[in-house]
């Protein structure tokens, strides 16, 4: 263990990863446009770094580039990429794949696309084992395949080899790629998004995990993120990347207590995370305020944390809700599954109840319920004090008119063959709303009201950004002037400043229009700029609940402490001004 202290210590005089006015390029339509403008970074032996920025910042084709592995008419036009004194750009195919995989790992972001479904879990992990040169011979490929998982806090690894990825949960699926990525033990890691997906619990473990391995390895990483809390909680020197360009660099505390340019202030100003700790004030008491941004999150969350009075009458009632699924178990029987379990809460008309909780907690199971998507087995739900059990195909029609959902993926839940004013005016042609005149007329009033151009009426999904596609899934959401909206994990696939476009969307839509929110999320630092009062579910069951600020400042469950204490950046003194 001295031994390899010594060389690291030797080794931190040069850096593993050099790159020097790095150019990349797309072609479009055969002319190449540059979208990496000259970037220039560093990274030592065993450092971590993080490169943070929004979609399109540049911050993955950066990486990608220095694996060689730009996606389809990507190439670097310019610049230098030395590997431990080899240069990179220009290297040949074979050269490259003797690198990559052994000397550098990658950790990519989606587990379920970057795992093959159709094979088990434990021959793509002896797979790359083979490909990087790690083990030779059958019994040997294995061992160190058992082995990896192991490593990866993977439990009962041997009988795990032979399920397929959906038979893993989304944390396992990404320490089985975690432990695929450190299987030769490379000197380098990229990491990228690799927890985006997960709930703040299991990320957490995820990357106190990775941190271990690489602690052990002498693994330098550097991580793709645009969450800036996680960021600097993990990594000790940020890059912070906008439009193709290192706009600012340096250690993170650094950066995130004293941020100089304006992206990077609107992107500390626009982390939910970051949000939260600034309306919760310093050591000794005094209120740090958010640097000057388009989006005034920390207001927004001091806000609802204030003391209020009820906003009006029991909207939706829950009481006693409980929905139980029969799990087949083998060819000759079945088992029960209980989703829910005798939930009870209230919704004031006007207010926002989250509810927060793992994966597999049961939340969005209420939320279906609610929208008449599931029946319950027992319970009831009632809607300005209307019991909607049994109610008739009209009665149900007519409900759904003032009770509408926005479902996570904007992408998935718009119809790619409908453009944007089709998808908006589809709920007034199903209620029968207006005429033709009218409703186009309202799909210009309803592009208005979520800040999004008239022109984009005539385009299509697929030509919208992500923010743009989820402004489209609320406009479409309140085309019919519903009551209630029932938001599931309706930003929790956003970059941050969009997430912040949204979230500032949705309350000020709550203000003008008197609206009731169900916000179903994972990430309690998103329920503290949104939810006047939250219901914490772990495991079919709601084990608190009470307002905003009584849950963030007095947690009762050890439950909600656990997801409180999860939250990145969540802990950091922040010094913004």
């Amino acid at each position: 263990m001295n031994e390899q202290t010594n060389v690291n210590e030797q080794a931190q005089m040069e850096p593993v990863l050099s790159v020097r006015d790095l150019k990349v390029a797309f072609k479009v339509d055969k002319k190449p446009k540059e979208v990496v403008h000259g970037v220039s970074f560093d990274v030592y032996p065993g450092e971590t770094v993080a490169i943070v920025g929004e979609s399109g910042s540049g911050k993955s084709t950066t990486m990608h580039a220095v694996m060689n592995l730009l996606p389809g008419t990507g190439e670097i036009t310019g610049g230098s990429i030395n590997w431990r004194g080899q240069e990179l750009v220009g290297i040949g195919r074979k050269q490259m794949e003797s690198i990559r995989g052994r000397e550098i790992g990658l950790v990519p972001q989606d587990p379920m696309s970057n795992l093959n479904p159709v094979w088990s879990v434990g021959f793509q992990v002896e797979e790359a084992i083979r490909a990087n040169g790690v083990a030779s011979g059958k019994k040997a490929v294995r061992a160190r395949a058992i082995e990896v998982l192991e490593q990866a806090g993977l439990q009962n690894a041997e009988q795990r080899m032979k399920q397929f990825p959906h038979q893993f949960s989304g944390g396992m699926k990404q320490r089985a790629l975690i432990g695929i990525g450190l299987s030769a033990k490379p000197q380098l890691l990229i990491a990228d998004e690799p927890t985006s997906a997960l709930d703040v619990t299991v990320q957490r473990v995820v990357l106190d995990h990775l941190g271990t391995l690489t602690g052990e390895l002498g693994t330098a990483v550097v991580f793709i993120t645009h969450d800036l809390g996680l960021a600097a909680e993990r990594a000790e020197k940020l890059i912070v990347m906008y439009q193709g360009n290192i706009v600012e660099s340096g250690p993170s505390l650094e950066i995130l207590q004293n941020p100089k340019h304006p992206y990077t202030k609107r992107l500390v100003s626009a982390a939910p995370s970051l949000a939260s700790r600034r309306i919760s004030g310093t050591a000794d008491g005094a209120t740090v305020e958010a640097p000057t941004s388009t989006f005034d999150l920390a207001t927004l969350a001091q806000e609802r944390i204030a003391p209020k009075t009820a906003k009006g009458a029991p909207h939706v009632e829950i009481t006693d809700l409980t929905k139980v699924y029969k799990i087949r178990k083998g060819a000759f029987g079945s088992s029960d599954f209980t989703a829910v379990n005798k939930a009870n809460f209230v919704i004031n008309r006007g207010e926002t109840m989250a509810l927060v909780g793992e994966s597999g907690s049961g939340k969005s199971t209420i939320a279906k319920m609610v929208l008449q998507l599931e029946k319950p087995n027992s319970g009831s739900i009632r809607i300005d004090g209307q019991e909607t059990a049994g109610m008739t195909g009209k009665q149900l029609f007519d409900l759904r008119s003032t009770l509408q959902p926005v479902f996570q993926d904007p992408y998935g839940s718009l119809n790619p063959l409908n453009n944007i004013g089709n998808t908006i005016m589809e709920p007034l042609k199903i209620h029968n709303v207006g005429d033709p005149a009218s409703r186009k007329a309202r799909v210009l009033e309803l592009l208005d009201q979520v800040a999004l151009p008239r022109e984009l009426a005539t385009r299509y999904p697929n030509e919208l950004s992500g923010g743009q596609r989820q402004r489209v899934a609320v406009a479409r959401g309140i085309a019919l002037k519903p009551d209630i909206l029932v938001l599931d994990e309706a930003v929790s696939a956003l970059d941050v400043l969009v997430q912040a476009q949204i979230l500032e969307l949705l309350a000020e839509l709550q203000r003008e229009l008197g609206l009731t929110y169900l916000f179903i999320t994972h990430d309690l630092a998103v329920v503290r700029l949104i939810a006047d009062r939250v219901c914490v579910m772990n495991q079919g069951q709601i084990v608190e609940q009470a307002t905003t600020a009584e849950v963030f400042e007095n947690p009762q469950q050890q439950y909600t402490r656990d997801l409180l204490d999860a939250i990145p950046g969540a802990k950091f003194e922040l010094g913004i001004g």
